[in-house]
Order: structure tokens, then C-alpha cells, then sequence
């Protein structure tokens, strides 16, 4: 992996996926909520929001399903559906505390470039301790698009006072490695359940690919941490 951290001065991580361990979680909250309301999840609806920030998927979901609900309504649903399980319940993914906890250390600068809330992200970084560890936290919300568009990525790096060039990116699917591609970023591609049908597309698209961040501190920094 040629060392990469060594080249780089910021740090930048999408959450869901990526950081935590809640894809699986969005999934069953998409069941239960169309179900309630007498709707079968379709088979592509995770490819067809990818990448869109909160209040944009509630928008899909008020065109795509009709549903008499205002988008402050749907997102409040979400929200009560999944907030204590970001507050108590969701865990990191493989190695991310060890290797957030070294970055910190070295003097990394450290952001997050999600797609969800910036309520959630904030409770999933209070319940492991990392609520003062970010320097720029950036939702697609924030912005004029969302992945794959470059907007959150480059932000973030504004925020960061980094150049895209001197990031590098954690990122679990498709859409949010080219987005941080488009925004001429390093990116490496993280292993989760969720997309594993998608291994082989995420590794031709991102600069390198991980199942564990402890992978970054034997192999880049030959085990210092």
C-alpha cells in the first residue's frame, strides 16, 4: 500500500458502513416502515438512494411510495427508529477506535463526510467517545448534492484547511468512492456484509481496499500504536 498515511495530512470518513456497523440496521427500518404502510421493500431501493443525503431519500420515499407525509414527517419517523440504537447500541467497525485513536495521536486532521443526519452522526460519535476528536463533520444536506458528487468531500476538506490531494477516504460503497474520487482524494474501499456482492466493483473503483483499519497500522506504519 506503499505507506499512503505517510503522504497524507487529513483523514476523511463516511459513517454508516464505513465507521459504524449500521447498514443492516437501515435495511430492517426500511422493512418495518413500508410495511407499516402496506409497502413491499423493492429489491434496488438501497442502489437507488445511495449516496443521497437524509432529506433527500425522505423526498424519494414521499414520490417514489406517495405517501401523505411531509418530509419533516418521514425524517422524524427515521429519527425515532434509529437514534437510540446510533446513542447505545451500534458498534465500530473492525479496528476503526485503535486506528481513529492513533490518526488523533499522530496529528491527523479528521473529518466525517456522511450522507445521514447530523443528529445521528453526533450520537454514533458521543456513544464511542469521539465527540471532540472531528474537526469538520459535513452532511449531504450541507450541501448542493450529494455522493457521488464531489460537495461533501471537498467541504469537508475546506473545514479541514487540507487539500483534496492531501485526504484520504474511508468509504463502504460505490457512490461515496467516486464521489471522493471526484474530489481528488485517496480513497480506500472498507468491507462490509452489506455490500459484499459489491467487493469487486469497490476495489476496481478506490486506490486500495481494507476488512479491518488495523490493516493500516501493520502494513502503513508497520505496527506503531
Amino acid at each position: 500500500m506503499n505507506r499512503i498515511l505517510k503522504k497524507k495530512k487529513a483523514v476523511i470518513f463516511d459513517l454508516d458502513g464505513t465507521l459504524v456497523d449500521s447498514m443492516g440496521m437501515w435495511h430492517e427500518i426500511d422493512v418495518a416502515f413500508l410495511g407499516e404502510r402496506g409497502i413491499p421493500l423493492p429489491p434496488d431501493l438501497q442502489r437507488d438512494i445511495e449516496g443521497m443525503g437524509f432529506a433527500e431519500v425522505a423526498a424519494y420515499f414521499r414520490k417514489t411510495f406517495s405517501l401523505d407525509m411531509t418530509l419533516e414527517e418521514i425524517q422524524a419517523v427515521w429519527h425515532r427508529m434509529s437514534y437510540q440504537k446510533y446513542r447505545y447500541e451500534l458498534s465500530l467497525k473492525p479496528g476503526a477506535a485503535v486506528f481513529i485513536e492513533w490518526l488523533e495521536k499522530k496529528g491527523y486532521r479528521l473529518g466525517i463526510a456522511t450522507s445521514n443526519s447530523q443528529e445521528l452522526a453526533r450520537a454514533a460519535l458521543m456513544r464511542h467517545g469521539f465527540s471532540d476528536t472531528f474537526q469538520a463533520l459535513v452532511t449531504a444536506d450541507e450541501v448542493k448534492a450529494g455522493k457521488p458528487n464531489p460537495d461533501v468531500y471537498l467541504t469537508a476538506a475546506r473545514k479541514l484547511s487540507t487539500d483534496p490531494s492531501d485526504c484520504l477516504v474511508f468509504e463502504d460503497l460505490p457512490a461515496g468512492i467516486l464521489a471522493g474520487k471526484r474530489a481528488g482524494m485517496t480513497v480506500f474501499a472498507v468491507a462490509d456484509a452489506f455490500s459484499d456482492r459489491m467487493e469487486e466493483e469497490k476495489r476496481r473503483m478506490a486506490d486500495g481496499f481494507i476488512r479491518d483499519f488495523r490493516e493500516l497500522l501493520a502494513e502503513e506504519c508497520g505496527g506503531d500504536g
